[in-house]
């Protein structure tokens, strides 16, 4: 019974022979994740940017608006980088910088769908176009890392 009073204890208790993986899922499951979250987002945001630009240069950087997740790819990795050292920054920069990531997401969405039915044949040739013409599903992978931002805001810090 004592032992359960403890686990349930708000804020950062110590518990004797937690170490490693255990003091992890403690934490997780207490919902402190913040700072780990926040770390995921940074080294997401630059895999996915490395991704969108080799993808948007391969395409010539056709549509100026292929600029902008190149351009918000740094700042969403800063923003989480901050977060993994600064709480304030994990509440403050890292959901306004992942906001717009995602509203991002579903613009670039939105445009990829739009450039598939902009194909010859389009939407009648789904299965094609889709293939060929700009990645179906590729907008909301950066929107994940938006996702990934915000709830790493929303999430308490680790013990």
């Amino acid at each position: 019974m004592r032992a359960r009073a403890v686990e349930e204890a708000p804020g950062p208790v110590s518990v004797p022979g937690l170490q490693g993986i255990d003091h992890l899922v403690r934490n997780i499951q207490r919902g402190r994740f913040e700072r780990s979250m926040a770390g995921l987002t940074a080294v997401g945001a630059l895999i996915t940017g490395a991704e969108i630009w080799m993808e948007h240069d391969r395409a010539s950087f056709g549509n100026k608006m292929m600029w902008l997740p190149v351009a918000l790819t740094p700042l969403a990795a800063a923003a989480g980088l901050a977060g993994v050292f600064s709480r304030r920054a994990a509440k403050t920069v890292l959901p306004l910088v992942s906001t717009v990531v995602l509203a991002n997401s579903l613009q670039g969405q939105y445009l990829h769908l739009r450039g598939i039915a902009q194909r010859p044949g389009g939407w009648k040739m789904a299965r094609y176009n889709a293939e060929m013409g700009p990645p179906t599903f590729a907008p909301l992978l950066f929107g994940m890392i938006g996702g990934m931002g915000l709830l790493a805001s929303v999430l308490r810090r680790e013990d």
